[in-house]
């Protein structure tokens, strides 16, 4: 065995390539049922993103359901999700392109069922009584004011639209009871982001189609009620954050609701798209869950009647998008040596197989880096979270004194969080000598609702707290060089990535992809869906715009002193790029290394894979230049202004 060659950390040559990255990856997202068939979607950067349904047969065969150039995916909300339902071999699904609603049958080409308009569909629900899909709608027809959200009902045979429920801000979740007779759905309003609260209705279907005897049976202002499910017996389940925690109750009128297993962990994820499915029925008596705690998803087996749990000894730290038939169950799992997988797990012979997998990785396991939980001291005697994964590069070691570059993770959202899943582009960094901290600031998703709630009012000083405290608690552990501190993120990370660099000097570099620089303008400038978040992030507006205009990096380039990097979907609804545009200029005109990197056709995140590839060893240049490393490898050079070697 040869001895590992001594090398400073960022030049160790890596297999892991962004060509690997994104030559070998889709995106698996949601996965179901439909009898004995099972359907996922799979998001190919190869094919520009393009969501592609795919059936798994019970003899094994894999068959793409979704031809050319159909691309399944929804705008609802502007993030989407909930675009597809398959029943009994039929297919129905959003088209990106036209947002309209299509019907394929088995063997032929998908129709449009809706006509050419500005309305755009998600979150399905076949109701075979009245031979309608019901639906969450979001009608963008009226130019002069916010587009208007509802719940309707789409005639299978003519397409025509029937309005079931309108006048509040929001709708999500509608779900038909198994005879038919009742629909549940959640509803909220602004200034409210659906993990903030919202409301759980049930009504009845009359023999009209329309609902009757509507009444409002959980949540409120200030309880998230989440993902309704009715069981095999007629029973409503749901998750609802009451006790502080998100737990699972079950609807029984005049009675005071209570979780059928109180526990401290999260048995939900913040609605941030449609279709989310963390707990799915095995029978009337059992439920297979998902639930986080600490950041790390496990997966649970709750007996109903007897209030009995356990935890299935499964090797994943992320789960997700559970359905089942009969004692079979589907879902998304990965874990933090193995990529996102479709996974099928049989309760009867206790038995997983993987259907599918994220990408097809032949690498030797010496090259990647085991994450670590930290806990750090962070601001008025509180604990914060983090995950961190040192430098791992089986064919290197490092000089004797060095120490080596930290790179902090933001994550976005803010109501997010960073779960110890395996990720290529995580281990590209680590691999090539850097460590990586992945920071579950205050706000985060998994801790209990008192740790989200830290970030109301706080956004821009709780979350850049505790990524610098994160990164000075490892300096202070003798782990990483303080000198070579960099912090990135994207969407709201990129805020806290663009605060943390103006306000503090922790940090020497930093990367900001589709990130906010003006709350102002974000504020006065984005979609419906996040048009009042900032309320409870930052404070009302414009009543209080001196605050926005206090924690907007914009306004303090004068205080920003260190060399950043921009990336920028120019389709970007939710964060214009003018915001990334300004925050170039500023930087240029005061002679601070900046780089700028724009990509037409991308939106909110970036799907194609030519765009991701140059992003990532964009960002890795940009910090062998500003760190002085030299990269083994041959990386494209980019445009860094003001940047003199």
């Amino acid at each position: 065995m040869l001895s590992p060659i001594i090398a400073p950390f960022g030049s160790w040559k890596s297999p892991i390539t962004s060509d690997l990255i994104v030559a070998q990856s889709i995106k698996l997202g949601t996965v179901v049922f439909d009898n004995d068939n099972i359907y996922w979607l799979e998001g190919r950067p190869q094919e520009k993103g393009r969501n592609v349904l795919v059936k798994y047969s019970p003899d094994g065969q894999m068959t793409e359901i979704t031809p050319q150039p159909f691309n399944v995916r929804s705008r609802v909300h502007e993030y989407g999700g909930g675009s597809f339902l398959v029943k009994n071999g039929v297919v129905y699904f959003i088209n990106y392109q036209d947002q309209r609603l299509y019907q394929q049958l088995p063997n032929e080409a998908p129709k449009p069922l809706t006509s050419e308009n500005q309305c755009r569909y998600a979150d399905f629900v076949l109701d075979p009584n009245y031979n309608r899909l019901i639906s969450v709608c979001e009608d963008h027809s009226q130019t002069d004011r916010e587009c208007e959200n509802k719940i309707v009902a789409i005639d299978i045979k003519t397409g025509d639209i029937t309005t079931l429920i309108e006048g509040d801000d929001f709708y999500s979740s509608p779900r038909l009871s198994p005879d038919g007779t009742q629909l549940a759905w959640i509803s909220w309003n602004h200034p409210n982001m659906p993990w903030d609260g919202t409301k759980l209705w049930l009504g009845n279907i009359e023999s009209d189609g329309s609902l009757k005897e509507i009444k409002w049976i959980a949540g409120d202002i200030d309880e998230s009620i989440s993902e309704p499910k009715w069981a095999p017996d007629g029973q409503l389940y749901y998750v609802s954050d009451q006790s502080g925690w998100s737990n699972l109750y079950c609807y029984k009128a005049n009675v005071n609701n209570v979780p059928i297993f109180p526990f401290t962990a999260e048995f939900s994820y913040p609605h941030w798209v449609f279709g989310l499915s963390t707990y799915t029925f095995v029978s009337k008596q059992k439920i297979i869950c998902g639930f986080t705690q600490d950041g790390r998803w496990y997966l649970g087996s709750l007996n109903i009647p007897n209030r009995q749990f356990s935890i299935l000894e499964l090797p994943y730290s992320n789960v997700a998008s559970l359905d089942s038939h009969g004692k079979e169950v589907v879902f998304l799992g990965s874990s933090t040596i193995e990529p996102t997988e479709v996974i099928h797990l049989d309760l009867n012979l206790s038995q997983t197989k993987v259907l599918k997998t994220a990408c097809q990785i032949d690498v030797d396991s010496g090259y990647f880096s085991q994450p670590e939980l930290i806990e750090f001291p962070t601001e008025n005697g509180l604990t914060a979270y983090g995950w961190y994964y040192p430098p791992q590069n089986k064919d290197y070691t490092f000089p004797d004194e060095e120490l080596p570059p930290l790179l902090v993770k933001s994550h976005g959202g803010p109501t997010a969080a960073a779960t110890p899943s395996f990720s290529l582009k995580i281990q590209y960094w680590t691999s090539r000598g850097f460590g990586y901290l992945d920071v579950n600031y205050g706000g985060s998703t998994g801790f209990g609702k008192t740790y989200r709630q830290r970030l109301e009012k706080n956004w821009g000083l709780v979350d850049v707290n505790d990524c610098i405290n994160g990164a000075n608690y490892l300096v202070k552990q003798g782990k990483v060089d303080g000198d070579r501190l960099a912090i990135s993120g994207g969407s709201a990370g990129g805020y806290t990535t663009l605060a943390a660099l103006t306000f503090h000097d922790t940090f020497k570099a930093g990367a900001s992809y589709y990130g906010v620089s003006d709350l102002e303008s974000l504020a006065k400038d984005t979609h419906k869906f996040e048009s009042r978040y900032l309320d409870k992030l930052i404070g009302q507006y414009p009543e209080e715009k001196e605050i926005y205009e206090e924690r907007s990096p914009i306004n303090f380039t004068d205080q920003l002193n260190c060399p950043v990097i921009f990336f920028q979907g120019l389709e970007d609804k939710v964060v214009p790029p003018s915001q990334a545009e300004m925050m170039v200029e500023s930087l240029k005109n005061k002679e601070i290394p900046v780089a700028y990197i724009a990509f037409e056709g991308e939106q909110h995140g970036f799907r194609q894979a030519d765009n991701i590839k140059y992003a990532l060893d964009s960002e890795f240049y940009f910090y062998s230049r500003i760190f002085h490393f030299t990269p083994a490898d041959n990386l494209e050079p980019i445009n860094i202004l003001n940047y003199d070697s």
